[in-house]
Order: C-alpha cells, then structure tokens, then sequence
C-alpha cells in the first residue's frame, strides 16, 4: 500500500574549506551557512556597514496578527546567519539575511517580496504566507527563486520559480487518510477550514480513504472560534467504533477544538491531525498523556524534534544571540526554514565547486537540472522535469513523502521508522500493489 524509507539518514557537514568530517547529526546547516544580518520587520539589516563580498537573501513570515503568527521562522533565519557568521561565511562569502513581516496580508506578501527584488536578492528562503498570488508574480518578474516555502498556496506549487521542500497540506492529508486506513478507521471526519484552501482537502483525503472504502465526512469549520462544540458534535457523529476524527485546522482553532472534543467525551472515536494542526506545544497545551490527544495519530513532513537529525537546528537555537528570541523547534515552520537553508547552503557549495557565481539565475539552473539535492532530512529533493507531479495544479510537489507519528506519553514519538510515499494519492491514482 505504501513504500518507505527505513531510517532517517545522517550527513557529515562541510566546513568552511570544503572539507568533510564525521559527525552524528544530519542537519548541521548553521555551521555551513554565511554571516548574517538580521532585520526586523521590513527595514533594512541590521549591519548594512559589513563589506566584501556579500549573498542576500530573505525570510518573511507573519507577526503580531494572532494564530497565523511565524515569528520563530524569521528568528531562526537570524540565529543561522549569527551562527555562521562566526564560523567564516560561506564559501568566502558573507550572508546578509533580511526578515520581513509580511502581516498575513495581500499588501504585506507583495510588500516582502519587493524587498526582496529591491534588496537583489539571490533567494527567498524558507517563509510562510498564503497569499502567493501576491508574492510569486513579484518573484517571478525579477527571477528570484523562493527555496522551502511553507506550502500554503498554488501558486507555491505551480510557479517554475518555486522550489517546495515538502509537500504542504495536500501530502498531510493524503498521509493522514492512509494513516487512518492502516488504523482500521471504518469512517472519517475531516474537519477543515471553511475556505477554498479548505475545499482542496476534501478531494485528496477521499482519493486516500476510496481503496479501502471508506466513509468520509466533511466538517467545515470557522478559522477563528472559542468555541467548536457543534464542529465537534458533527465530527463525531454516532461515536461507534471505527469512526476516527483528522483535524486540518491551525495550532489555536486546533486547541480549541479539542477543548471541545474533551467536553463531549466521546467513548469510540479516534482522534487524528497532521503537524501544523498538532505539534508538542499544542499536546503540551491540551494536557500531555492525559489529555485528547495521548494516542492521537499525526502524519507529518519530517521526523519528529526528538530526532538525531535535528541536532544542528538545536544547536544553533542554544546558541542564539539575536535577542532572545523564542525559537520552538519542534514548530513545522522553522523546521522548514531549516531544511530551506540547508538546501540553499547545498546550491551554494556545489556552485562554488563548479567555480560559478552564486545568482539568482545559477540557483535555479542547478535546481532545474536535475540533480537530486540531499541535505539528509527530507528524501533526496530533485526539481527536474521527470520529478514533476503529475498534476496541472501543483507540477512543483516533488516532495511526496511524509512520516507516521503518535502521541504515546505526552510525546509525538514515530509510529514507524522512515518516510511513506503518498504520491499515487496526490496524482489521483490507485496504491500500487
């Protein structure tokens, strides 16, 4: 029904001359990656007087608006950039990273992205809005690449320019329905965004749950309530066995929702969600082992922050001198600035073997040709023309692999080692044999 990889690989960092040595964690990017200048907001760096030869590049994510908030993607960006600072840049040169609030707004997504044409960046990495339609066109007419978006809209799956470390919202809810296949669900409640982001959903859980036959039903849920008692009450249904619930909504409406999930105290029903919707801090916030969701399934990107993988991320968190910032790392969006930066860092180390400028039209040359990129977090990425997805609305997916997870302690722990290919579902096929 699924294949997967059986382990979550380790790679050696390279250092500052190229060299490589061993070391346990796969993710070391902060020590490969340049000096950094950090802005807030959507000024200017920080340190604009640093000279010599300099890569900008930027992140941007919400801030100060309420639950679509990413402030720890745009601080990790500054802690990397502060961290590779000290260890001599990259590839001789110096990295100025500027961070931009992009309001979680049209005029804020369009904003950050002039910035960034403004600024000449060589990238966008890493970053987090659902307004691509606003941001993507300003990208596209300056031929910036935007490396790790979070995945939140078409346009990040679908504009050449765009290159998605994982698979956004489609993949978790195609893993989540099989999550729950292999669970012996009998029928399942998605309780989704009332939006059109929210209508896509439907379709890929149904192509998941179709083979096994079966019953789905559709919660469409406010963005925003204290209150989700009759979303709740619907998603439970009769509260026979086999009946499972998955929640695609954010990390607070998604915290409210089982505060009333509790309150109903349904005896039969098994709760599901994917990351985004549930991370450590919402099982932290919701009662831990003897709260709603000890046993809860989670289908997500990446392994879970208790990896070996992430001990680079970690690292670089402790270390953090920008201002003390709060950095989760067990949050999906610095995660996936993460992984953004440590492909950008890969991009840059091979342009710098082949003895070519890193620009914005070198990235995307080298991403474009084929060459799978392995930061050893995610499967192997390869954006060439045979990786696309087989799909007009979202050909850039590349990245259709997910892991299996389960609440057990209070913990978000592996339900099973290594990643699962959920791309027959995403292409609207049939599970191979």
């Amino acid at each position: 029904m699924t294949s997967r990889r059986d382990s979550f690989r380790a790679r050696p960092p390279i250092g500052r001359r190229g060299r490589r040595r061993p070391i346990a964690a796969a993710a070391t990017a902060a020590a490969l990656l340049p000096t950094l200048f950090s802005a807030s907001a959507c000024g200017g760096p920080a340190d604009a007087s640093a000279s010599g030869s300099e890569l900008t590049v930027m992140t941007w994510a919400p801030a100060g608006t309420g639950s679509a908030d990413r402030p720890g993607m745009t601080a990790l960006a500054s802690a990397i950039g502060q961290d590779v600072n000290i260890k001599g840049g990259l590839n001789g040169h110096r990295l100025r990273v500027i961070t931009c609030n992009e309001h979680n707004s049209v005029d804020g997504a369009r904003a950050c992205a002039q910035q960034a044409v403004d600024a000449k960046a060589v990238a966008v990495i890493g970053s987090y809005s659902q307004w691509g339609e606003a941001f993507m066109p300003v990208l596209e007419r300056a031929g910036i690449p935007l490396i790790g978006g979070y995945g939140l809209s078409q346009p990040e799956f679908a504009s050449p320019l765009s290159y998605p470390v994982d698979g956004g919202m489609p993949a978790l809810i195609a893993g989540s329905g099989r999550q729950l296949v292999d669970a012996g669900c009998k029928a399942v409640a998605l309780v989704r965004p009332d939006t059109p982001a929210g209508d896509n959903l439907i379709g890929y859980l149904g192509t998941a749950l179709r083979p096994a036959g079966l019953k789905l039903l559709d919660v469409k849920a406010p963005e925003q309530s204290s209150d989700y008692t009759q979303v709740a009450r619907k998603a439970i249904g009769k509260d026979e066995p086999g009946n499972c619930i998955t929640s695609a909504l954010t990390a607070e409406p998604t915290g409210n929702l089982l505060d009333s999930y509790r309150r109903l105290n349904p005896k039969n029903t098994r709760i599901a969600s994917v990351i985004g919707s549930v991370q450590q801090s919402v099982v932290d916030s919701t009662g831990g082992d003897s709260g709603p969701l000890n046993g809860a399934y989670v289908t997500s990107w990446y392994p879970p922050e208790s990896a070996k993988i992430w001990d680079g991320l970690r690292s670089v968190v402790r270390a953090d001198t920008t201002g003390g910032s709060t950095i989760d790392v067990a949050d999906p969006g610095v995660q996936t600035t993460w992984v953004a930066y440590e492909v950008f860092r890969t991009v840059a180390q091979k342009l710098s073997e082949a003895g070519k400028p890193v620009t914005p039209k070198s990235i995307t040359g080298l991403l474009d040709a084929g060459e799978g990129i392995d930061t050893g977090i995610t499967p192997p990425l390869n954006w060439g023309t045979t990786s696309m997805l087989p799909s007009t609305a979202s050909p850039r997916l590349v990245n259709t692999w997910v892991t299996y997870q389960v609440v057990r302690n209070g913990r978000m722990t592996l339900q099973q080692p290594g990643f699962v290919d959920v791309r027959w579902v995403l292409a609207g096929g049939r599970p191979p044999a």
